[in-house]
């Protein structure tokens, strides 16, 4: 995941936006191919 991610940003899991999803807003990034995971969706957290 780390290196799918943007300098600056928050990247998260779909399994841990699950799980915070009504805290922040956030940017769907799409389905994004993981280390040992395959293709998962991503989320940026947005300030």
């Amino acid at each position: 995941m780390e290196s799918s991610g943007e300098i600056g940003k928050v990247n998260i899991s779909g399994t841990t936006y699950e799980l915070v999803k009504n805290e922040f807003n956030y940017t769907h990034r799409g389905k994004i191919e993981a280390k040992n995971k395959g293709q998962i969706d991503m989320y940026f957290v947005e300030p």
